[in-house]
């Protein structure tokens, strides 16, 4: 009996050395000449996610093979299609014949970027949250995408009026300015989005957040290092813009939080040429419980990060003000 036990148990713990050979082990990447892991580099992030994940797929988070056929399916048909010098008689009109100014990504098997929860779906609104929501601004609500409303700025949302995006906003994979820019110095991080050309110099040396009445877009961040992943925390951000990709309430987005947001990054290089990003948002006065993305960026140094042109006088604000009053003129003369 104790021959066979012996030999089960060498038999397992040769089972668990071989495990642990094969075991694929942490990447561990490069340091800068100071000491500390070198996250420098063009770090676009890839479309094709969903925000939230669809109801039908439940806790999965990645696709089955014949989801994930399809959608590469779908990629093919749409290169295709961007490929076309004209647009096609059935086409639905756009800015561009057809879509020459569009980023596609690549397929990948992730279900959506939301991961925690594990359902890929936004918490609950609070009731707080519900009501704040509803009675802003009289009764008319936040700011988000525009419904046609222009009496006055406050109608519009601060992506429509090219001040920001937010911190997420800006990283979020949307249809265009999708690069990203990781820069180091001793003591500090700087990261840098193409959308809307916002830059955050991050300090390592552990200083306190700057007094909690002084509140940004932006927020402000704080970082350390935990092994080998570059942790950032960021406070102070003011109630006038949303979480999600497009600066306000899209379809699909988080929408508006409270100033006691709280944003908490995770950059981990996996590979030479991948890193994960994870970021966790915890605001109790907006959702009941804290809620992570995870977006994977992939490196490449021969991505041209361009300039934010709408910034260039914002034609589009006086265009819709001054056009909203001349249709209002119109209305009263033909009466």
């Amino acid at each position: 009996m104790n021959y066979h036990k012996n030999l089960i148990a060498a038999g397992l713990l040769a089972a668990a050395a071989l495990m642990a050979q094969t075991a694929k082990a942490p990447y561990t990447p490069p340091k800068t000449p100071w000491g500390d892991p070198d996250l420098q580099g063009v770090w676009p992030g890839n479309m094709g996610v969903p925000m939230q994940r669809p109801l039908n797929q439940g806790a999965r988070a990645t696709l089955t093979d014949e989801e994930f056929a399809k959608k590469q399916d779908q990629a093919k048909k749409q290169a295709q299609a961007d490929s076309e010098s004209t647009a096609a008689s059935d086409s639905r009109v756009g800015i561009g014949p057809p879509s020459y100014w569009t980023e596609r990504g690549k397929p990948t098997r992730q279900t959506s970027l939301i991961v925690d929860p594990p359902n890929g779906r936004l918490p609950e609104l609070t009731p707080e949250a519900v009501k704040y929501r509803k009675e802003a601004r009289g009764g008319k609500g936040l700011p988000g995408a525009w419904s046609g409303n222009a009496d006055s700025w406050e109608d519009l949302n601060i992506y429509y009026r090219c001040i920001s995006r937010g911190l997420l906003g800006s990283v979020i994979p949307v249809v265009y300015n999708n690069g990203n820019q990781i820069l180091q110095a001793p003591g500090y991080v700087v990261f840098r989005n193409e959308m809307i050309h916002e830059s955050r110099v991050i300090p390592l040396d552990g200083r306190p957040h700057v007094n909690p009445a002084i509140k940004m877009y932006m927020g402000d961040s704080r970082g350390h290092w935990d092994g080998s992943t570059l942790v950032v925390e960021t406070t102070n951000f003011t109630d006038k813009d949303a979480i999600g990709s497009n600066g306000a309430g899209y379809p699909g987005d988080p929408g508006y939080h409270s100033d006691q947001l709280k944003v908490t990054e995770r950059f981990t290089r996996t590979s030479p040429t991948h890193m994960d990003y994870r970021i966790t948002v915890d605001d109790p006065k907006t959702w009941v419980k804290p809620w992570t993305i995870l977006i994977e960026l992939e490196r490449n140094d021969d991505y041209q990060i361009l300039e934010y042109a709408c910034h260039e006088g914002n034609y589009a604000m006086t265009d819709i003000l001054s056009g909203a009053r001349d249709a209002e003129a119109a209305k009263k003369i033909s009466k």
